[in-house]
């Protein structure tokens, strides 16, 4: 197990920022985890350590969002996420996790630029299916490599303008199968180790906060106010990666 104070004071700001992107509230932000667990240990080791507690907030989240579930864009994600999550398993030793997070946060900014430069009319058409398949597998990926694949599809559905908590629900269902799909690959290629497991199980206790607060500040937001945050999040999420891919 991880004894590094230094350690546990990166994690657990980090731990309560992915529980608060697992409730909708601050979306965007849980990708800044792994960026911000790399500055005290490796990228793979960070996602590894990672794992259970992401297990836990996505059962969370998911139970207590549930019932608001759009159950026909679920069936659509899904399969091209566990495709990138195949993908992810396949190149994971070849790719370099710094240029993903590179690639991740200027796509990032791009769309955040291109919604705020370009904001769509309210009767505008949803994405195409085309764009929705090539980000979600892309989400599957990025989510394999450094747990960031929130932007990707957060980029298709956005433009959908579902209410806040079918929102939530849904990319919560998604993220619980992407995520329970990488406990066999990350087994495979070694990083589920004592150490890894043993350091999770310490940070564990502090999974429930950010997701129980979260849930609590979705529930009341107005939608309006709901998606500016969401736009933050991923906006410090994208300078944040930009910054850790280019240094």
């Amino acid at each position: 197990m991880i004894t590094d104070w230094v350690f546990y004071a990166v994690s657990i700001p980090a731990v309560v920022l992915l529980g608060l992107s697992k409730s909708g509230f601050g979306a965007g932000f849980g990708s800044l985890a792994v960026p911000m667990m790399a500055l005290v240990v490796s990228v793979p080791e960070a996602a590894a350590i990672l794992m259970p507690v992401l297990f836990v907030m996505d059962v969370m989240a998911l139970g207590a969002l549930r019932h608001n579930l759009d159950r026909q864009l679920i069936k659509f994600l899904l399969p091209f996420g566990l495709l990138g999550i195949a993908l992810g398993a396949a190149l994971f030793k070849l790719l370099d996790p710094r240029t993903v997070s590179a690639v991740v946060g200027a796509v990032t900014l791009a769309f955040l630029a291109q919604r705020l430069l370009f904001a769509p009319r309210a009767d505008s058409a949803p994405p195409p299916k085309w764009l929705g398949a090539v980000l979600t597998v892309t989400s599957g990926f990025t989510s394999f490599v450094a747990h960031a694949g929130g932007p990707p599809v957060q980029f298709y559905v956005i433009p959908m303008r579902l209410a806040p908590l079918v929102f939530t629900a849904t990319l919560a269902a998604f993220f619980f199968v992407i995520n329970l799909a990488k406990w066999l690959p990350y087994a495979w290629l070694g990083l589920l180790d004592w150490r890894n497991m043993s350091s999770s199980l310490a940070l564990l206790p502090f999974a429930p906060i950010g997701v129980w607060l979260g849930v609590r500040i979705a529930k009341s937001l107005q939608p309006t106010l709901f998606y500016r945050l969401l736009y933050a999040g991923m906006f410090l999420s994208g300078v944040k990666l930009l910054w850790d891919g280019l240094r």
